[in-house]
C-alpha cells in the first residue's frame, strides 16, 4: 500500500466512529501531516497515534458541534519538501478546516508559507523558536521552544556554579536555531562559551570538535544542542568513549526511550530540561495537568500496550488546542478558529497550561520545564 493511500486509509478509520446521522453528514476536517516514517519516524509514529486516539475520544462523545471530525493524514516520511507537497494537498484538493503537524522545524517551517497564504490555522508540533516568532498570524505551536530550553539549561548550569563552558551545536533545525539561543542568553546568566564547535546532522564521529571542547581553558561543562534523530546518540557515545568527566547537558528532544536505548551507559548523567508528564508517576495530585496526564497515558496504553512517547505529547497538546478552539469558536470558520486559538487561556495540556495571545502563539512559561537528569537508563526528575 503506498504512502497516500495509507493516509486515506487512516482518515476513514477515523470518521467510521459512530456518530448521530446528521453528525455523519457533515464533518470537521483536520489536516494532520506528520513524519511517521523516514529518519525521526520514531518521533512522528507515536504523534500520529496520539492524535487518533484524541479525535476518536471526541468522536465517541458525540464530535464537536454535533459533527465528527474526519482527519486526513499523510506521512511526509522526514522530507520537508514533501511536507510542502501535502500541505498543499490538505488545502486545494481535501479542503481541511484546520492543520496539525510539522513533526520536526524543517518540515514546520515548509508548511507555514502554505498555511498563511491559504490562511488556515496551522497548529505546529516542531520545536524550533521560528515557527512562532516573529509571531504569524496563523500558526501557532506546541512544544517549548529552544529558547525556552537554552534558557532553562543556562539556569541550571548557572544554579550548579558553572560559568565556563563549551558548545557543540548541530548545524541544522533545532541545533542551528538552540545554538544561537544560546550565544544570545549566555552573558544574562554570566556564562561563557569557551569553546564553539559544530556538526552536521549526517555525520557519524564528533571524537575532534569533543576534543577540541574538552581541552578548552577552563571549561566547566559540556552543553550538546541538537534536534532529535540519532546525532545526539552518536555526540554522546563519542563524549562516553573519550573518557570525558564533564558535565552533560542536552535539550529535550533527547527524552525519548530511543535516546536510552542507543545510548545506553554512555548517557548516565546527561541533564535535560523537559515537561512534566514526561515522568508521570511524579506529577503531583493536585496539579492542574495531573488529570490530562493520567488520562493520556492511560488511553494510549489501553489502544496501543506499549507506554507514550514524549513525543506524543506535542501532537495530542495540538489536538487538544484545536477541538477546544473549535468549540469556542463555535463554527468551523477560519478566522474565527484563529481567533478561538489565539485567545486559549488556562487550558491544561501535557506540556504545560496554555495560555496564548496576540503577541505570544505558543503560550507556555518557562517554568513549565523541569530538569532531568539519566539515573540507571532513566529520566529521573531534580525538582
Amino acid at each position: 500500500m503506498n504512502l497516500g493511500a495509507k493516509s486515506l486509509l487512516v482518515a476513514a478509520v477515523i470518521a467510521a466512529s459512530p456518530l448521530p446521522a446528521s453528525a455523519a453528514e457533515d464533518p470537521i476536517k483536520i489536516g494532520l501531516l506528520l513524519s511517521t516514517t523516514g529518519v525521526v519516524g520514531f518521533i512522528g509514529d507515536p504523534e500520529q497515534k496520539a492524535v487518533e486516539l484524541y479525535i476518536r475520544k471526541i468522536n465517541d462523545a458525540g464530535g464537536v458541534l454535533g459533527r465528527r471530525i474526519e482527519l486526513v493524514s499523510y506521512d511526509d516520511a522526514s522530507e520537508p519538501a514533501r511536507a510542502s507537497t501535502m500541505t498543499k494537498r490538505l488545502i486545494e484538493s481535501d479542503h481541511v478546516d484546520l492543520i496539525i503537524g510539522g513533526t520536526v522545524t524543517p518540515s514546520a517551517m515548509a508548511m507555514i508559507p502554505l498555511a498563511e497564504r491559504a490562511e488556515i490555522p496551522y497548529i505546529s508540533v516542531g520545536g524550533g523558536l521560528a515557527i512562532v516568532v516573529p509571531v504569524k498570524k496563523w500558526v501557532f505551536k506546541t512544544p517549548h521552544t529552544d529558547r525556552q530550553v537554552a534558557k532553562r539549561i543556562l539556569q541550571d548550569m548557572k544554579q550548579q556554579g558553572y560559568s565556563r563552558i563549551g558548545l557543540l551545536s548541530e548545524t541544522a533545525g533545532f541545533g542551528q536555531s538552540g545554538r544561537k539561543e544560546i550565544m544570545e542568553a549566555a552573558p544574562e546568566y554570566g556564562i561563557s562559551i569557551v569553546a564553539d564547535e559544530k556538526y552536521g546532522p549526517k555525520d557519524t564521529d564528533v571524537t575532534p570538535q569533543l576534543t577540541t571542547i574538552k581541552d578548552a581553558p577552563g571549561v566547566q561543562a559540556i552543553l550538546i544542542f541538537c534536534g532529535a534523530g540519532t546525532s545526539p546518540s552518536m555526540a554522546v557515545k563519542n563524549y562516553a568513549r573519550l573518557d570525558i568527566k564533564l558535565p552533560l547537558f542536552l535539550p529535550h528532544a533527547v527524552v525519548n526511550q530511543e535516546f536510552l536505548k542507543l545510548t545506553g551507559a554512555a548517557s548516565e548523567g546527561v541533564r535535560t530540561p523537559t515537561a512534566i508528564f514526561v515522568v508521570p508517576d511524579m506529577v503531583p495530585a493536585n496539579d492542574l495537568q495531573k488529570k490530562v496526564i493520567d488520562d493520556f497515558y492511560n488511553s494510549y496504553r489501553d489502544a496501543y500496550h506499549e507506554t507514550a512517547s514524549p513525543f506524543a505529547g506535542n501532537s495530542y497538546d495540538a489536538a487538544v488546542i484545536a477541538v477546544d478552539a473549535i468549540r469556542r469558536a463555535g463554527t468551523t470558520d477560519k478566522a474565527k478558529m484563529r481567533q478561538a486559538i489565539e485567545e486559549t487561556k488556562n487550558l491544561p495540556g501535557l506540556n504545560g497550561v496554555f495560555t496564548m495571545s496576540p503577541t505570544d502563539h505558543q503560550g507556555l512559561a518557562i517554568e513549565s520545564l523541569r530538569m532531568y537528569v539519566v539515573k540507571n537508563n532513566k529520566f529521573v526528575p531534580l525538582q
